[in-house]
């Protein structure tokens, strides 16, 4: 009975150790995962108290970011009055004051607000950091800077502008709009066309629009048989006669070419763009040239092969082919 009361005994003191062996170990455990994420827990503590310290700051920072914006729009507002009284303003010089001056208003408020929002911030650190990978940058972004200066040179050189219709390396659009990447041309047939500024700058431009006065000009054939005389002087009252077609600089209608099976005329006539465009003049003046030679029994003709076969050659012909009446025999 005793031994059997020592046992229990014992099992009782060992079961006691093991759970204070196991809640030591638990503890120790514990501690050393508080330990280990300690610094973190204070990282981020540090991090909350320094937002919460500095949010007034960024708030400001905000603020005088929204106000260098709203500056932005009362500069827009200033060019604009200043320059639409002005007989020399011109709509690109307008587009570059507002993309210009507009960006280095912004870049400004910008720097103020990060002097404000971030504690020993100074514009200095920033142009430093730049300059170290100013090489870099300069090879990674020499398209993006070459396309950045042509649209600042053609915004004020002005070679053309928004609404004008011009060509440039083979490409023919209205001038949408002039960006300081690229320029933005609309097709006639309804497409948009980028083209990077860099490339309008270097290539010939052909500005369609630049004047109000352009000249259409179409030829026209008449057979040997007919009169050019008289084909010139019904032209020529065709084109008097149109309200359209400019009487200064004056039309003209002349011989320019002894083609294989007609006359060549070739007619030239202004037009002020204002009341039409080429495509409607040249279709309506070719129209009534056509019905006015058919009317006078002007030839248009087209090309025409004659076939001549010698009397000797007739019986060898197959029984199939006969001559036709404009063959000679």
């Amino acid at each position: 009975m005793a031994n059997e009361q020592k046992t229990i005994t014992d099992v009782a003191h060992d079961t006691e150790e093991m759970i204070h062996r196991a809640s030591e170990k638990t503890t120790q455990t514990m501690l050393g995962y508080t330990e280990k994420y300690q610094d973190t827990y204070t990282a981020i503590d540090k991090m909350v108290l320094v937002f919460w310290e500095r949010l007034p700051y960024i708030g400001l920072a905000i603020i005088a970011f929204i106000l260098f914006w709203l500056l932005t729009k009362l500069f827009k507002l200033f060019v604009d009055k200043t320059l639409s009284n002005r007989s020399y303003a011109r709509q690109n010089l307008v587009l570059v004051l507002h993309r210009v001056g507009t960006t280095f208003i912004l870049f400004l408020g910008f720097l103020i607000a990060l002097v404000i929002a971030i504690p020993g911030f100074t514009p200095g650190q920033l142009v430093g950091a730049l300059g170290i990978g100013s090489v870099a940058i300069g090879f990674a972004f020499k398209d993006i800077f070459q396309n950045l200066l042509s649209g600042i040179l053609i915004l004020l050189g002005e070679p053309f502008k928004i609404g004008d219709a011009i060509i440039v390396s083979g490409m023919e659009g209205t001038v949408e709009d002039i960006q300081i990447r690229a320029t933005f041309l609309r097709s006639y047939d309804g497409r948009r066309i980028v083209i990077p500024n860099a490339t309008v700058y270097t290539s010939p431009v052909t500005v369609n629009t630049a004047y109000q006065q352009r000249r259409c000009e179409f030829v026209v054939g008449i057979g040997y048989d007919d009169d050019e005389q008289k084909a010139k002087q019904i032209v020529l009252d065709i084109l008097n006669n149109e309200r359209t077609v400019l009487s200064h600089p004056t039309f003209s209608v002349n011989v320019t070419a002894l083609a294989d099976f007609s006359v060549n005329l070739t007619v030239r006539w202004w037009i002020n763009t204002t009341e039409t465009d080429i495509l409607s003049s040249s279709s309506m003046i070719q129209a009534q040239v056509k019905q006015a030679f058919s009317a006078q029994g002007i030839n248009i003709p087209y090309p025409i092969q004659e076939f001549k076969v010698q009397s000797n050659q007739i019986a060898q012909l197959p029984t199939n082919i006969k001559p036709s009446d404009n063959q000679t025999t």
